[in-house]
């Protein structure tokens, strides 16, 4: 079974068992909706499996608390673990919405030359955008920004992307 990360538990937050998580996840308000199943991972293997109870944000982070976990105490060796998902609960998302690990490794074709420029990589999301890093054979790796003059379609089952490579993109 594949696992996908959906948040790290980095600290507890007051008394009644909430934990602080840095969330990968795009959609927390759907993800950790109460009773939500979760499987938190230790750094040493262990597995747990957790329900959702409450959630609020504060600040940056996504507050959680589990049932069954009532205070601080429950928590602590939650600390440093990873909050997983099973590939049965990935949410079903908008057309032009995908997972990252759907597209990486897709081959990428310049619209305009018709040729393959390489693979994407990885995907980045530093804010407004996010930005695909492909992989170029004898060449740098070219970060085009996820947009729709430039990422012109996804075919996630053959694994194409077709795009455009608008001028300075490439430099």
């Amino acid at each position: 079974m594949e696992y996908y990360d959906v948040g790290k538990i980095v600290n507890t937050h007051g008394i009644k068992g909430e934990v602080r998580v840095l969330s990968t996840t795009t959609h927390p308000e759907e993800r950790y909706v109460e009773g939500a199943p979760l499987i938190w991972f230790g750094e040493n293997g262990q597995e747990e499996q957790l329900t959702v109870r409450t959630h609020r944000t504060h600040k940056t982070f996504d507050l959680l608390s589990f049932e069954g976990y009532g205070n601080v105490n429950d928590v602590e060796s939650f600390v440093g673990g990873t909050l997983r998902i099973s590939e049965d609960m990935l949410l079903d998302l908008p057309e032009n919405e995908f997972y990252i690990h759907e597209v990486i490794g897709s081959r990428v074709i310049d619209e305009d030359t018709g040729k393959d420029i390489g693979k994407v990589k990885d995907i980045l999301t530093p804010g407004a955008n996010d930005v695909w890093i492909v992989e170029r054979p004898n060449k740098k790796d070219l970060l085009l920004p996820y947009i729709e003059s430039v990422i012109l379609s996804v075919d996630l089952n053959d694994k194409v992307v077709h795009v455009h490579v608008m001028e300075g993109l490439d430099e």
